[in-house]
């Protein structure tokens, strides 16, 4: 099996548990808030990377130490960001809307590449604006209100869109990707902690009520998700990447009905199929661009 391809199916588990987390995330905020959530899953995917991370190190690969710790720093602050504003905002819908709005990062990621280095094609400003139609038809309700947790997952998705920006620097410069998944994890622990006692009150017995999404959203999505994440992206084009994640949609939805029987009206299941056309649509042309550059490299 070719490394591509390895990196490929990592991303495509990394998918299904993050579409499942989703519904770990809105379970878990039946007793836990928002930021004692987060800090103690984050720990939890931090802890769980060390046994693995001793391993690996004894057989060191040659990674840079201080690059993979500065890369976990840089990715850390960027995911506490993320995760904070996604956390607050699935208090407010639901766990398949949720998951589809993420999914724009989809489309953010290549808008915000290009603005730094490209120049956009017509078929991507296309591809962004048949996306805001379907968040239009995912969010906005008579009298042409916007429900504020859609407001705030689409600004999640900005957000995740610079993580996975972040990571395609730093993975390029030889660091290891576990570890720095590992310490990304400590820094958004540490960063939740003041805010989770400052601003809520967190609880042993609220921790212990919430044992089971608590270990899948530490463990799972966290301590495995996240990892394949880096260690895909690794072996994966940025473009291919990105679309291959965009079906954690598709997953979130899916547990979403299966798990919490939630249910989409015709108008809403229309802007998922709308957005999700989208982030499919945007990616067409992405693997011609990145090839068309390496084809420049190799001629310079």
């Amino acid at each position: 099996m070719s490394d591509k391809l390895k990196g490929s199916l990592l991303l495509l588990l990394t998918a299904v548990v993050w579409g499942a987390s989703f519904v770990s995330q809105s379970v878990g905020l039946d007793h836990m808030e928002p930021f004692s959530f987060n800090g103690l899953r984050s720990i939890i995917g931090g802890l769980s990377l060390l046994p693995v991370i001793a391993i690996i190190r004894r057989k060191s690969d040659g990674s840079d130490l201080k690059v993979s710790l500065t890369g976990g720093l840089c990715c850390g602050i960027v995911l506490f960001s993320a995760s904070t504003i996604q956390q607050h905002a699935i208090q407010y819908t639901t766990a398949g809307k949720a998951g589809f709005i993420t999914a724009l990062y989809i489309i953010i990621v290549p808008i915000l590449q290009l603005m730094l280095r490209q120049r956009p094609r017509k078929q991507i400003w296309v591809c962004a604006f048949a996306a805001l139609a379907g968040f239009w038809l995912l969010s906005v309700k008579e009298g042409f209100d916007v429900g504020h947790g859609d407001l705030m997952m689409l600004g999640c998705a900005v957000v995740f869109a610079v993580h996975i920006i972040v990571i395609d620097r730093f993975i390029k410069r030889g660091t290891d990707p576990i570890l720095m998944a590992c310490v990304q994890f400590f820094v958004v622990g540490i960063l939740s902690a003041p805010f989770a006692f400052i601003t809520e009150h967190p609880t042993l017995n609220d921790a212990m009520i919430s044992w089971l999404p608590l270990l899948y959203s530490g463990v799972a999505a966290c301590g495995v998700g996240y990892t394949l994440q880096m260690v895909g992206q690794k072996t994966t084009p940025p473009a291919a990447a990105t679309l291959i994640m965009s079906l954690e949609s598709v997953f979130a939805v899916l547990f979403g009905w299966l798990l919490l029987g939630e249910q989409l009206t015709a108008r809403e299941f229309g802007g998922c199929v709308l957005v999700f056309a989208a982030v499919l649509g945007a990616q067409i042309e992405l693997p011609e661009r990145k090839a068309e550059k390496h084809e420049d490299r190799v001629h310079t």
